[in-house]
């Protein structure tokens, strides 16, 4: 065994925190219970537990890869730190004002999120910089002592500063910082210039006052995380999982907090993408669902789609627009409060709902016998059959059937004068339409048509309702990978190090001017570059350009992707070949004789990323040994069937099965719907099919 081999990946989830220890090519995990007022307690308990069952202590530990929603979490619950935020004179009510966009156009009684901060929180000071980074008024260090006196007698936690075309000209925004740090040792204190260096002040400012908001929160929670894993003799290096898809260090990760937003989701992304990787599959649709939320992801020649803004803590039946934008580097995913702990209830016209509140892990689902009393998602499987109560999680948490039933009843069958299996299909069918939905929307805009991708299923509930979200969406081929119940945190193992760059200067191609441009995209590469060398200064790092485009007039671009050649050799022509060949493909024509301007700038640093090895799929074999039965309703037939049981562990390489079965592992179970056959594959993924000539339901 070599020390280099052995890396643990933790994920903190809603419910859940998964924890996974690899030993050359072998993994172990487990899942325990997620400890909401200490995270830590959870992952020191996971690894413990872990490496008893590696047989290993956590001295030898290599490396620590760490996922999060506490950030998230934090900016949801309004948990986060008191704060304060300076800005230019005139701008004070910027994240208030919002875009003044409707997310609900004919929504006469429309109610706008509350901002992050109150108004008596955000003060201002008379300076201003143009539109070409010119300095048109001065500040004065009077005034921001003035300021920083206000904040001190205010008791203030941490302060953001987002000063107007400061991604131009960020000299006020240091001022600011180092008269701050004089008058206010101990507040911390984040810039705009440094967090999100792009135009639009309202993302911008959104973004480093949610950046201040969770920094106290996130730096002490990740200072006592590394001082309990010491404690253990875990005294390797850790580091993040951040929202791109890649690694940072635990000192960046403190830094900008803000970044770790979507670090779980991201790390499932990576774990889908790599799976897609080893069997060479172009189109995928990347279905991750936990206890608390469901994940959907497009992810195209085995790379995640991504984008530069976020939303975050949606407040309106998760509309798009009703969140919290964040512009940062991002995985783009659509995520819906539909996961195993998502709470049912009956609405005012007699409809059952599901989320998007959950129950989390304190009280849980009803079954745990943890104090819940309403039915969740994953009360609603217990009551058809597709979870085993005396094998859940490995036997760890046994489940009261009697308690499922005794929720469902109460909170749905009864107010719809339903039976108990048709309460619980109910529920069951509600969560799987939201999550279809969700995803043939996520598709619609995106220009995709889902009938030609294959569906990777992971996370604790994603195989549970896989096989229905195939049916539903037209999907005939599905991929259950080995470790699918901790799916994310193994994606976390496959991240290369990475950090993306980006800067807004504004520029015409009529205008064009390939000396900025060079100096520009070096100066980029160099602090993209930087951050991953902080975390690695032996790896080979390569790089990533990309320019966000459009037509002048516009309100959003679109992002071209550039060779280093092209990069480092700028050519107009060049930019609006590549720009008119992406703007066809997406919006089928292109504007003839119209100026085309570029607004961002962007560097990806990373290491190579680990590489998947390629796997053929193996055809149809030898019939495999079922360990029992079980009573399963079925969604096509409409009926309660006798489906057999198959241990995952006792299954072995061209293994067939055929359903309607329930393959079931310590993390998950995977139900297979009727119409579908399953093959197991050389590396342990169960390759799920529809057999020819079945129908969609």
């Amino acid at each position: 065994m070599k020390r280099d081999q052995i890396s643990l990946g933790v994920d903190i989830g809603g419910t859940f925190t998964d924890v996974v220890l690899e030993i050359g090519d072998i993994l172990h995990s487990i899942k325990v219970l997620t400890t909401y007022n200490a995270p830590e307690d959870a992952i020191i308990d996971g690894m413990m537990q872990v490496c008893a069952k590696a047989g290993v202590q956590p001295k030898v530990i290599t490396k620590i890869i760490h996922g999060t929603t506490l950030a998230t979490n934090a900016l949801i619950e309004r948990r986060g730190a008191k704060t304060a935020l300076i800005t230019t004179k005139g701008f004070r009510d910027v994240i208030e004002m919002r875009t003044e966009s409707r997310f609900e156009q004919y929504d006469l009684n429309l109610k706008l999120p509350e901002p992050l901060l109150a108004r008596n929180h955000r003060y201002v000071v008379n300076e201003r910089i143009n539109a070409k980074g010119q300095v048109l008024v001065s500040l004065d260090n009077a005034e921001i002592e003035a300021v920083a006196d206000i904040i001190k007698a205010g008791v203030y936690e941490s302060v953001a500063v987002g000063l107007i075309h400061s991604y131009l000209n960020d000299a006020h925004e240091r001022q600011i910082r180092e008269v701050l740090e004089k008058r206010l040792p101990g507040v911390m204190i984040s810039l705009s210039c440094e967090v999100s260096p792009q135009m639009r002040e309202y993302e911008r400012f959104n973004t480093v006052t949610a950046n201040a908001y969770v920094k106290p929160m996130m730096k002490s929670y990740l200072s006592r995380l590394e001082g309990r894993l010491q404690a253990t003799g875990a005294e390797c290096p850790i580091f993040l999982m951040h929202s791109g898809g890649g690694i940072i260090s635990l000192e960046n990760a403190s830094e900008f907090p803000v970044r770790l937003v979507e670090s779980g989701p991201a790390g499932g992304a990576i774990f889908a993408a790599h799976i897609a990787s080893r069997y060479g599959l172009e189109k995928v649709l990347s279905f991750d669902m936990g206890g608390t939320t469901a994940k959907i992801c497009l992810i195209k020649n085995q790379t995640p789609k991504t984008s530069r803004v976020f939303e975050v803590a949606r407040t309106y039946r998760f509309k798009k627009g009703s969140g919290m934008p964040i512009s940062i580097p991002v995985i783009d995913m659509v995520e819906i409060g539909a996961g195993g702990g998502s709470l049912a209830h009956v609405d005012s016209m007699r409809q059952i709902r599901v989320g998007p509140e959950s129950a989390g892990s304190e009280p849980g689902p009803a079954c745990y016998g943890r104090g819940g009393k309403k039915p969740a998602v994953t009360d609603a499987d217990l009551v058809l059959g597709r979870l085993d109560p005396d094998n859940f999680a490995g036997g760890t948490i046994p489940l009261s059937a009697e308690a499922s039933q005794k929720a469902v009843m109460g909170e749905v069958g009864e107010k719809l004068d339903l039976e108990i299996i048709t309460a619980a299909f109910g529920i069951s069918e509600v969560v799987d339409e939201n999550m279809a939905n969700a995803a043939r929307v996520h598709a619609v805009e995106n220009g995709e048509d889902l009938a030609n991708y294959t569906m990777i299923a992971f996370g604790g509930a994603a195989p549970l309702h896989a096989g229905r979200l195939c049916e539903k969406l037209g999907i005939n081929r599905m991929l259950v990978p080995p470790g699918a119940g901790v799916g994310s945190a193994i994606g976390f193992l496959k991240a290369p190090f990475s950090f993306e760059a980006n800067r807004s200067i504004y520029m015409r191609l009529s205008a064009f001017n390939a000396d900025i441009i060079k100096t520009l995209l070096h100066e980029l590469n160099d602090e993209a570059t930087g951050f991953v060398r902080s975390c690695d200064d032996k790896a080979e790092v390569s790089s990533e350009f990309k320019v966000y485009m459009r037509y002048s007039g516009q309100g959003w671009e679109i992002p071209i992707y550039l060779t280093t050649r092209q990069a480092t050799n700028p050519d107009a022509k060049t930019f609006l070949k590549l720009f008119e060949a992406e703007y066809a493909s997406l919006f089928g024509r292109i504007v003839d004789g119209m100026d085309v301007e570029i607004t961002v700038w962007s560097v990806n640093a990373t290491t190579q990323a680990v590489k998947a090895q390629a796997v053929e799929a193996l055809p149809k074999s030898v019939a495999s040994t079922k360990s029992g039965t079980r009573h399963i309703f079925d969604p096509a037939i409409g009926k309660q069937i006798i489906a057999e049981v198959y241990e995952r562990n006792n299954l072995e390489c061209g293994h067939t099965i055929e359903g309607p079965a329930a393959i079931t592992e310590a993390e998950t179970t995977i139900i297979l719907p009727s119409q579908f056959s399953a093959v197991i594959q050389s590396d342990g993924c169960i390759d799920v099919t529809k057999r020819l000539g079945a129908s969609s339901s």
